[in-house]
């Protein structure tokens, strides 16, 4: 479990910068040490947890790049066409253990092995065959063309993977193939996941008039799952500062982060403060971000917690830069910043200075072919809708003020955010 002291979220200025509250995390959180085996498959999205040498070159053999004749280049004429014998045939798969002789081709098919002696490759479209069955070869091919030697994209013994690599169906390649069926894996990290408020009600429950169906724990279990945690959902905590102490004390020793949303300010209806303090300690991150401003952060026996806004565009905005990089710092994770894509503002927008802010936009291409972000119609950090009509967040940095039609923004896919 992390074990992190009380006073590692403390922060002392008035106004916390996204950029300060990422370096903060990575700064605070220790990685979880424990590792488990997998299969191949099963570790897509995990991450690595000891790095991975190539234990054979790749590719491990010479082989041929394309279609076509393998040659001497020693026989390709520099001015003229050179015609050749045409011996043997190397299908891809099949061994190549004669040498090819001075002033031969050998007929070669892509991925088969070089034979020894041969260094060149003509692409097939490139040649012709005469009436007799030889090559006619045009001239001046480079030596070594359409060759692939072995250890060209890897070598033996070098690092192919490296511990802390979140890992993508590219790597599950690259790990295949080395031969390798398993792979050691950080394990998942434990979330305790859980929302707070009579107003609210779960899916499936009888819902009173005033209740809201609580909408905002799943989505932060399905943003959670992105990033390959385990869930433990502790549901609907009641307003109650003594059961919710008990129910976080008892939690915390049992998982490696604590994730609630709603309930962390400071009215008189929002006991989760009250009882984390009773039991740990509580910082309030004001955040120069919109939506979202207001995040908790906390520890409870060492076990960090996060309070997240209970607006849900705030809580989507907030999860992305506060949790996401807990997460991953939890997971000893190689640093993965969000960069944003350039397009084009397709809308007019006026913000303050000092603040960084994100625009809920749908992107369309233009009749010149260049990708506009459209501004979504509503500004609300209530509306889900902005989420699901939305392709993803305009990010307008702290320096920004004014954004006019046709002018270059930064632009965040949904899916590049977990």
């Amino acid at each position: 479990m992390a074990q992190l002291s009380d006073d590692c979220f403390a922060f002392g200025g008035p106004m916390m910068s996204v950029d300060n509250a990422v370096g903060l995390i990575a700064a605070s959180v220790n990685a979880i040490m424990d590792s488990e085996t997998v299969p191949l498959l099963d570790s897509d999205g995990r991450v690595l947890a000891r790095d991975v040498t190539a234990p054979l070159p790749l590719p491990p053999f010479t082989n041929s790049a394309v279609d076509g004749y393998a040659v001497r280049s020693e026989d390709i004429a520099k001015t003229a066409e050179q015609i050749l014998p045409v011996v043997g045939r190397i299908q891809a798969g099949a061994a190549a253990y004669e040498p090819l002789q001075a002033g031969h081709a050998a007929r070669i098919f892509t991925g088969a092995p070089i034979p020894p002696g041969a260094d060149t490759v003509f692409m097939q479209e490139d040649v012709r065959i005469d009436s007799f069955g030889k090559v006619v070869l045009p001239p001046g091919l480079r030596p070594g063309a359409n060759v692939r030697p072995a250890g060209e994209d890897i070598p033996q013994g070098k690092i192919g993977l490296r511990a802390g690599q979140r890992l993508s169906p590219q790597h599950v390649a690259l790990a295949a193939a080395f031969g390798l069926t398993h792979l050691k894996v950080v394990r998942r990290i434990r979330v305790a996941v859980f929302s707070t408020g009579n107003e609210l009600a779960s899916p499936g429950e009888a819902r009173a008039g005033a209740q809201l169906y609580d909408s905002n724990r799943f989505m932060l279990m399905a943003m959670l799952r992105r990033l390959r945690c385990e869930i433990t959902d502790l549901g609907i905590l009641r307003d109650d500062a003594m059961s919710l102490a008990s129910g976080l004390k008892k939690v915390a020793g049992e998982c490696d982060l604590i994730l609630t949303t709603g309930g962390v300010s400071t009215g008189e209806e929002d006991h989760v403060k009250a009882a984390v303090e009773s039991i740990g300690t509580l910082v309030m991150w004001r955040m120069a971000i919109k939506p979202g401003r207001p995040v908790a952060m906390g520890i409870i026996g060492g076990t960090p917690l996060i309070g997240l806004p209970g607006n849900p565009v705030a809580s989507f905005v907030t999860f992305v830069h506060v949790v996401r990089p807990t997460v991953l710092a939890l997971s000893g994770a190689l640093p993965e910043p969000l960069i944003p894509m350039p397009v084009r503002a397709a809308f007019a927008y006026k913000k303050k200075a000092g603040r960084r802010e994100y625009v809920r936009a749908s992107l369309r291409k233009a009749n010149d072919g260049a990708l506009e972000a459209i501004k979504f119609p509503r500004e609300g950090a209530g509306l889900l809708s902005s989420l699901v009509d939305t392709d993803g967040l305009v990010e307008l940095g702290e320096s920004i003020t004014q954004i006019e039609p046709g002018q270059s923004v930064g632009f965040l896919h949904y899916a590049s955010l977990l």
